[in-house]
């Protein structure tokens, strides 16, 4: 976010999973276990943290570090509004402001794109392959819901409701039209992978070759860049059969 609205030569470092884009100063700073003294040594002017596991900003302010809590966004209004505040607190109002409206008008054409179908398209989303999923309730079913597909993850239930682990036999039987895969960085899985997995070659997304092999960064946060995570599921609409075509 903060590189996109022009604020990228203000920061001077970040954790060690913030790795995009390839620019950013990327530190060995833990972003689980964040260092008091080492993020201070930095002697930034604002830290912006998206969770605090301790006392984190209470810590920091108490050295007179300045913090900006900036949660994972439940929904696309969150992450508009996260921008637009970077962008006050950078100096870089305007172009935030354009960046907010840029990425409102390509969503827009991106959803307006979307051809119709018979029945609503299903979908399965894979964050590992353990079939841990996301529901529409989540900011990445909320994207799903918002170009007219059917979330197979909605029917299950469990611990975690937003992020249920369904079973093969539940994915098999649901018959998923597209499969996105969210784990091909993390855990090595493709279109081959799933193609091998016992009574998989009967979903029909297998069996068409509607396998969608995502970037694990872009289907997992909340920036800019999810601009990018609808474009790559459209283009996977576009591949399907429409109505009347």
């Amino acid at each position: 976010m903060l590189f996109a609205l022009g604020a990228g030569d203000q920061v001077v470092a970040v954790d060690d999973n913030s790795n995009y884009p390839p620019e950013a100063p990327t530190t060995s700073l833990s972003g689980y276990e964040p260092n008091v003294e080492a993020i201070a040594k930095f002697d930034p002017d604002l830290v912006v943290i998206a969770t605090d596991p301790g006392d984190l900003e209470k810590s920091l302010s108490a050295l007179g570090v300045p913090v900006m809590v900036d949660p994972a966004a439940g929904v696309l209004d969150a992450t508009y509004t996260q921008i637009e505040q970077l962008g006050v607190a950078t100096g870089h109002v305007a172009e935030a402001a354009e960046v907010v409206a840029e990425m409102r008008s390509e969503i827009e054409t991106l959803v307006d794109e979307i051809a119709e179908f018979d029945e609503p398209v299903s979908i399965y989303h894979e964050l590992d392959q353990t079939y841990y999923s996301v529901t529409s309730q989540t900011f990445i079913g909320q994207l799903y819901r918002m170009l007219g597909l059917r979330n197979i993850a909605d029917q299950a239930r469990g611990a975690a409701p937003d992020y249920p682990q369904l079973s093969a036999e539940f994915i098999i039987e649901a018959d998923p039209d597209i499969i996105f895969l969210a784990d091909t960085k993390c855990c090595d899985q493709s279109a081959t992978t799933v193609a091998r997995r016992p009574g998989w070659d009967q979903i029909s997304a297998v069996r068409t070759g509607a396998v969608v092999e995502l970037d694990d960064d872009v289907a997992s946060r909340w920036g800019p860049r999810v601009v990018d995570l609808l474009r790559t599921v459209v283009q996977a609409l576009s591949r399907l059969e429409p109505v009347n075509s």
